[in-house]
């Protein structure tokens, strides 16, 4: 188990539920649990190993802990270098650029845009020529009525400045109907033919003229809009509603050049994706978003709100634009698409800072604390007496001391001295038996200092209640549950958490809990207060790892299934790389060091993705095998979401 981040001193609430205690404002866990508030707003969270979490002296002379390899590089739960520049950028603009913002908004229509089974097949270089064709005269017909809206943008305009953006912008989509020319001469797509629009590319032409002629959802009728500022606001509009296509092409250009191969020259689509990818058009990208942002400088926040609404409109309907387009190849997206539904898929998940924006450690460490009188009027060390709230957190600081230190040890001690050329799955496996032995001893010292002792269940309920998960995991699990019996799906959760009760309040407040099997610790209690023992069913990664495969195996074995793993930290890699689809999300340092030691490959999942359908077979679609070595990398839950269930 671990122990949480550093707190600032907690205050009861004058007026405590007599049954629940909640913390005294500014005081936190704000991102994760704003009604319950654990950790600082004004604290960097530091994350420290799976096992314990450090809780910080109650008072500002207390120094922080020494962060540990687990989570030394991370100060948020993105996993690349990537999602923490999308977090950073997302505070700097929160109060500024409004085009900005709706694009950090939209990233997850973005991400589930990027793995439709066109873009993956795309991407790969494997899209049959003909469905390229389709797209193209597709699109040829969407960049006409692209061209036609920024004219009436363009009239509705009152600023010459406006006008000439606007006017620029259309000279670009011109520009880009040159290059379609070339690729329907390049390609055989007769010009002559008339091009039959999908329902898909209807309905988002329909949504971009009706916007640019000002018919708004609670706007005021066309023939009504006779004032200047009445009609600069319909270019906002319009602006809006066609900047997150240019935003996303510049976006889906630039994760497809990253996936060409050194043999590039010999990619088919080579020139769309350098043409999506490159500064040019970054640069009319970049000034659409300006043009919005100047348009909307006189708006009301109920009319920027409106924008916003047409910016996310738009965002779904190129996805759907996307999914239209036919394929005749078999796709690795989604996973559930190319899974045979007569054989089981199970899911593993962890559940501290995979689900949770805040390890459990740090809401049951607080807890106790809370529960603990502010003074020991006994007088006596016997830790069946209630210990002060200041000696329980002078214990829970020892304890996390001891822990960070010796976790540093450990996993020095079980690196190998040069990294493995192979994939060395039997020594990561005597390796990682060493920390399981350390996590033990830790849980033990835990449960004999009595810290997790004179917890109210209810509190502890109440707490799983108001936990924040992972921004996108509530949407994958419900969407996970609700297509459950459809995909013959299996759902687990397993965790290091000292307390199961937890776990289940978190997925019971969100609907999920009756569709799911939750393997973890439990506490022990008389009348419904803990004791401070734990039933201790998970605590390393062999406990995690024999779990998994009891799990596979009482499915039978003769039933095909297929596994997928997610998770965070050391604990859960050798479930990663046991499961036939292993996906990492967070940013963990020692996870990523000790597997690379050990021969482990991390690839992002895209790009993982797009390497698959370049080795899919028509006639053999078991391409996901277990024990392989090689794990993927996520950046949210929104990537899992569009990978294995798909938009």
């Amino acid at each position: 188990m671990r122990f949480l981040s550093p707190l600032l001193p907690l205050r009861r609430n004058p007026n405590p539920s007599p049954r629940f205690f909640s913390l005294s404002p500014p005081i936190s866990l704000a991102s994760a649990c704003p009604r319950f508030g654990f950790l600082n707003r004004d604290r960097p969270r530091r994350r420290l190993p799976k096992g314990f979490r450090s809780i910080a002296a109650a008072n500002q002379r207390a120094s922080p802990p020494r962060l540990v390899p687990e989570r030394a590089a991370a100060t948020s739960s993105w996993p690349s270098s990537a999602g923490r520049a999308m977090a950073v950028v997302a505070t700097a603009v929160e109060e500024g650029s409004a085009a900005k913002r709706f694009w950090i908004r939209s990233r997850k229509e973005a991400v589930f845009a990027e793995y439709t089974p066109f873009v993956v097949c795309l991407a790969a270089g494997r899209l049959e020529m003909e469905a390229f064709r389709d797209y193209i005269a597709q699109d040829v017909h969407f960049l006409n009525t692209f061209a036609q809206a920024y004219e009436m943008a363009e009239e509705c305009a009152d600023d010459d400045d406006a006008k000439a953006a606007i006017t620029d912008l259309r000279k670009a989509v011109l520009e880009e109907l040159k290059m379609h020319s070339s690729f329907v001469q390049e390609w055989g797509i007769d010009p002559t033919k008339e091009i039959i629009p999908f329902p898909a590319t209807v309905k988002y032409t329909d949504f971009l003229l009706a916007t640019a002629a000002g018919k708004v959802e609670g706007g005021k009728d066309p023939g009504k809009i006779v004032t200047p500022f009445e009609k600069t606001k319909i270019a906002a509009y319009t602006v809006g509603a066609m900047a997150p296509c240019m935003r996303l092409y510049a976006f889906l250009g630039k994760e497809l050049q990253t996936c060409l191969q050194l043999d590039e020259n010999c990619h088919p689509y080579k020139k769309w994706i350098d043409n999506y990818s490159s500064e040019s058009f970054e640069t009319a990208a970049v000034q659409i978003e300006e043009l919005l942002d100047k348009l909307s400088v006189s708006l009301t926040g109920e009319e920027l709100e409106d924008i916003e609404k047409l910016y996310r409109q738009a965002m779904k309907l190129e996805i759907e634009f996307f999914l239209a387009q036919p394929i005749v190849r078999p796709a690795v997206v989604p996973l559930t698409r190319l899974h045979d539904p007569a054989n089981c898929l199970v899911i593993f998940s962890d559940f501290d800072l995979t689900c949770s924006v805040v390890d459990s450690s740090a809401i049951l460490a607080e807890i106790a604390i809370l529960s603990a009188p502010k003074t020991d009027k006994t007088g006596t060390d016997n830790l069946d007496a209630r210990r002060s709230s200041s000696e329980m957190r002078n214990s829970w600081d020892a304890l996390s001391k001891q822990y960070t230190e010796e976790y540093e040890q450990c996993i020095e001690s079980l690196l190998p001295l040069e990294e493995a050329k192979t994939f060395d799955y039997e020594g990561l496996c005597k390796s990682l038996g060493q920390l399981s032995e350390f996590e033990k001893r830790a849980n033990s010292r835990v449960i004999e200092s009595g810290v997790l002792k004179g917890m109210n269940l209810d509190d502890i309920k109440r707490a799983g209640e108001r936990l924040i998960l992972q921004d996108g995991c509530i949407d994958f699990f419900q969407k996970v549950v609700k297509e459950k019996e459809n995909l013959n799906l299996d759902l687990h959760v397993l965790s290091y958490c000292w307390c199961a009760d937890l776990i289940r309040s978190a997925f019971s407040s969100v609907g999920c809990l009756n569709d799911l099997n939750i393997h973890s610790n439990e506490f022990n209690y008389q009348e419904s207060i803990s004791t401070g023992e734990i039933v201790r069913k998970m605590e390393s990664p062999m406990d995690k790892v024999e779990a998994f495969k009891s799990i596979l195996s009482n499915l039978g074995s003769n039933e095909k299934r297929l596994s997928v793993y997610i998770g965070d930290s050391v604990g859960d890699l050798l479930c990663l790389l046991e499961a036939d689809v292993g996906i990492v999300i967070g940013s963990s340092t020692s996870l990523r060091r000790i597997g690379k030691q050990f021969g482990v490959s991390f690839i992002p999942l895209f790009r993982g993705l797009v390497n698959k359908q370049r080795q899919l077979n028509e006639k053999d679609s078991s391409i996901w095998k277990g024990l392989s070595g090689v794990l993927y990398t996520a950046s949210s839950w929104s990537e899992i979401q569009a990978f294995i269930l798909g938009a």
